[in-house]
């Protein structure tokens, strides 16, 4: 059996819709033998990675509900003049959630990826403590407080590789690369973006050109970007409709795995 190797990109809310390709991982019977994951990536990948099901996923994201869910992401950071919300919320919830607390307790090995803002370098985190690890890697500038951690400050992993199947290619014989980074179109009446948009939206389109410039070097053996259309970072409210979505790459994505397999 192929080792396959899966990373899950950042995106915000748009990378709830990496859950629907881990479900088709599950339907296919293929278990990964590592997962890299940057920002929302991070988080989807340390559920997955501890033994949660795509399915498992799914309810639990239903079972949150609209108003548990945002009261788990936005809470408001009033006296910090770094970020809009603190990440305590999101550490919490995943404190609670995933059910292990340490790299070495994963069921599948996981690589998650970080930013060191100060010397401006990727941070990949393996082994020590998980939950720590994903909150740096979806610490999105501006959004939610930076880490502090052995002397370093950390921030969204996006920042330096959204996409990191190169984290894993050399310890597999298949990489499958899910971009959630989206689409943008043009919209009549509001092309000129409010200002936390114009930051959110800046910050993916670098994403997008470092992901990019990566496949130009050197592409994954399996890439999908679902096309996940105007849907901002922060609309985890939209979880029906970016599940809902992606089924046609979904579908694709499997064939297209079951061939190579």
């Amino acid at each position: 059996m192929k080792r396959i190797g899966v990373a899950l990109g950042a995106g915000g809310a748009k990378g709830l819709s990496h859950i629907a390709f881990l479900q088709a991982l599950d339907e296919l019977g293929v278990r990964p033998a590592v997962i890299a994951g940057a920002s929302i990536g991070a988080v989807i990948g340390g559920f997955y990675a501890a033994g949660v099901s795509g399915a498992r996923l799914e309810q639990l994201v239903k079972e949150i509900g609209f108003r548990d869910l945002y009261k788990i992401v936005l809470d408001f950071s009033i006296l910090s003049q770094s970020a809009i919300f603190t990440g305590k919320g999101m550490e919490d919830f995943l404190s609670r959630e995933i059910p292990a607390r340490t790299f070495e307790e994963v069921e599948i090995p996981l690589k998650v990826v970080a930013t060191n803002f100060w010397d401006r370098r990727p941070v990949v985190f393996e082994s020590g403590d998980l939950i720590t690890a994903i909150r740096a890697s979806m610490a999105m500038p501006a959004v939610f407080e930076p880490v502090l951690l052995n002397g370093m400050v950390l921030v969204d992993g996006g920042a330096v590789n959204p996409l990191p199947y190169d984290l894993i290619r050399h310890e597999c014989d298949l990489t499958i690369a899910i971009d959630v980074s989206g689409v943008k179109t043009y919209a009549p009446g509001g092309s000129i973006p409010n200002m936390v948009e114009s930051i959110l939206s800046t910050f993916q389109i670098m994403q997008a050109s470092i992901v990019e410039a990566k496949r130009q070097l050197s592409p994954p053996d399996i890439y999908v970007k679902p096309a996940l259309t105007n849907i901002r970072v922060l609309d985890f409210y939209r979880y029906k409709e970016i599940l809902a979505g992606v089924r046609d790459e979904v579908q694709g994505f499997k064939d297209t795995l079951k061939n190579l397999l």
